[in-house]
């Protein structure tokens, strides 16, 4: 992969511009700007091409604005994810960055791959990558009723979804997705199968989204993750998450599942 050093701007360059600093985007009028350089006053700035979206160049510029910067969670509205995708990579890449800027092993400035996204050291000739952390998420069925909980962090949103947790060292995504749930609802589950993934950088988890049936167990929360988790007809949920997630879709199938099940019974 080719991928082009940061420089200072022209002013003539035109594309999409991704400005991001601290997890935020630069998004005025809730839209990522599109333009020339100098319509934006970035003559000067530094910047880096990362990709290509709608045709045009990406540009990625690590800094604040100052106003505008928001968290990129509504471009998941958008029609085409690959906006929410590559707004997902800027603020990544701004982040890592920022923390990668001197070498852990021996504190030398490092600077940025030509060929790969990563940060290299030439006194030391280490490699430093931006963390992904893999996770699982699943919906449960168990008959027409999926399992969906409330998760401390939701609380005072009254937001209800499916479990989901980190892959640990040494697991199969498989097998995370049984210990999760588990660990969080004491359910023992059957017929995973794999459904999608989707980058999820807040900070920087990709999901791999997963199916499974109700096997055995009586649902008993871990408090320390949930504050409830319950058994919900498919005509009666309670508040879930936003179209553009892939919580919604996974709901979304599962209840296609459940009316299957209500018409033609458990084949």
């Amino acid at each position: 992969m080719n991928i082009q050093s940061q420089f200072n701007l022209t002013g003539n360059e035109k594309g999409y511009w991704f400005v991001s600093k601290n997890g935020r985007l630069w998004l005025p009028n809730g839209q990522v700007p599109v333009g020339t350089a100098s319509e934006f006053g970035f003559k000067d700035q530094l910047s880096q091409p990362i990709g290509e979206w709608n045709g045009q160049t990406a540009w990625l510029i690590c800094k604040e604005m100052n106003e505008a910067m928001s968290s990129i969670r509504p471009l998941l509205n958008d029609e085409d994810p690959s906006l929410f995708n590559m707004a997902g990579r800027a603020v990544q890449l701004a982040e890592f960055y920022r923390s990668h800027k001197y070498c852990g092993y021996c504190g030398h400035e490092m600077y940025i791959s030509k060929t790969e996204w990563c940060c290299m050291c030439d006194h030391c000739h280490q490699r430093y990558y931006p963390q992904i952390s893999p996770s699982i998420i699943v919906a449960i069925r168990h008959n027409n009723k999926i399992l969906l909980a409330k998760h401390v962090r939701h609380n005072q949103d009254n937001l209800y979804t499916v479990l989901a947790g980190f892959t640990e060292v040494g697991e199969t995504m498989e097998m995370a997705v049984e210990r999760e749930v588990f660990e969080e609802s004491k359910i023992k589950i059957k017929n995973i199968r794999y459904i999608a993934s989707q980058p999820w950088p807040f900070p920087n988890s990709l999901m791999m989204a997963y199916l499974a049936d109700y096997d055995s167990g009586d649902i008993s929360i871990d408090k320390s993750e949930l504050v409830e988790a319950n058994w919900f007809h498919y005509t009666a949920l309670p508040k879930i998450p936003e179209y553009g997630t892939i919580a919604r879709r996974l709901i979304e199938d599962t209840i296609v599942l459940c009316r299957e099940y209500d018409e033609y019974g458990d084949n």
